[in-house]
């Protein structure tokens, strides 16, 4: 079961006006589950959507919104005011999202399936340089004691207030699980030997932000989908458990046969082909992708743990390597157990 929406979208003349329709999203979502017999439609996994409303909150254009970054920590009447226009946020993005669940809900027999970045990663990209101020955080340095500190938990905050926002127009839209990725929840923005000197960078930054969010999804009855394709170790995969998902997705760089050690069978493993690789034939073939899924299949059933075979991520469209990409695609959906 690939996350496959995109491939299904580039073949489409007006993919930028499709983005922005919301009954057409929606067509190309359930189009996109039929092609690949699943009954969970997911969309796309497009990670831009809430910082271009961060963005649009302040006054800027959604073609601002890639390279935006805050430099300095906001006054107290600056930030309040772009809290409370985030509570009602909802640009054309956000809506064609959404109304792309409703399609999926009234009109199909497949299970709506949201999507949204998650806290961390989000501000993350708030920030031209967040590794600095997350290891000093991770030192013991306070928000009191470092701007840099204050900004990454003003950007946290305003993060997880967007996301909230996101989530609740997704569930009032007929969602029944929503992807939330962290992708950036990983050793390059966090320091493995702080969290285990005892730091607490980990819980309050990355832990806590998807606990209260998890707890949104489990009052509305919706599962939750979590989404780590980052390099990670086995104490982030344990705590990634707390959240309790339905489904956890981790990229190639984790053993899922191992991984499932670590996360209860109430949470189905799901993943985790490369196939952020797909585009190359050099570093991916075709034979080598129907070993790794048979390897998969053989070592997750020996391991007796819930498992859906499919993607590290969103299989994307790239163009010049599409015959490759959706070789190896239907490669892996073809390899018997």
């Amino acid at each position: 079961m690939p996350v496959g929406t995109d491939l299904v979208l580039h073949h489409k003349t007006d993919r930028a006006a499709i983005l922005r329709d919301g009954a057409r999203l929606g067509q190309v979502v359930a189009e996109a589950a039929r092609r690949y017999q699943t009954p969970l439609a997911f969309p796309l996994m497009d990670l831009t959507v809430e910082k271009e409303a961060l963005v649009t909150t302040l006054g800027g254009s959604s073609d601002e919104a890639a390279t935006y970054h805050f430099h300095e920590p906001l006054g107290s009447d600056e930030y309040q005011r772009l809290l409370d226009g985030i509570r009602d946020v909802r640009t054309v993005r956000m809506a064609a999202n959404s109304d792309a669940l409703t399609f999926v809900a009234r009109n199909t027999d497949l299970v709506p399936v949201g999507m949204s970045i998650g806290p961390f990663s989000l501000m993350t990209k708030l920030i031209s340089d967040p590794i600095t101020p997350i290891y000093m955080a991770g030192s013991g340095v306070t928000s009191d004691e470092d701007d840099e500190v204050k900004l990454v938990e003003q950007c946290l905050a305003l993060a997880e207030a967007l996301i909230a926002r996101s989530l609740a127009l997704q569930i009032s839209a007929g969602a029944k699980a929503i992807f939330v990725c962290e992708p950036a929840a990983n050793v390059a923005f966090i320091s493995p030997k702080q969290i285990n000197a005892g730091g607490d960078v980990f819980e309050r930054y990355v832990m806590a932000p998807n606990l209260r969010l998890a707890a949104i999804l489990r009052s509305a009855d919706v599962d939750l989908v979590f989404h780590d394709c980052g390099e990670l170790t086995d104490q982030m995969v344990r705590e990634f458990t707390r959240l309790d998902p339905a489904i956890m997705s981790l990229g190639s760089s984790r053993c899922l046969w191992e991984d499932a050690n670590l996360v209860p069978n109430s949470t189905v493993l799901y993943g985790n082909l490369p196939t952020k690789k797909f585009y190359s034939d050099s570093e991916t073939p075709v034979e080598v992708v129907c070993n790794m899924t048979r390897e998969l299949l053989a070592k997750m059933k020996a391991a007796e743990h819930p498992y859906i075979l499919g993607s590290e991520c969103d299989i994307l469209a790239v163009p010049g390597s599409m015959d490759a990409i959706l070789a190896k695609t239907e490669a892996f959906l073809s390899v018997k157990a």
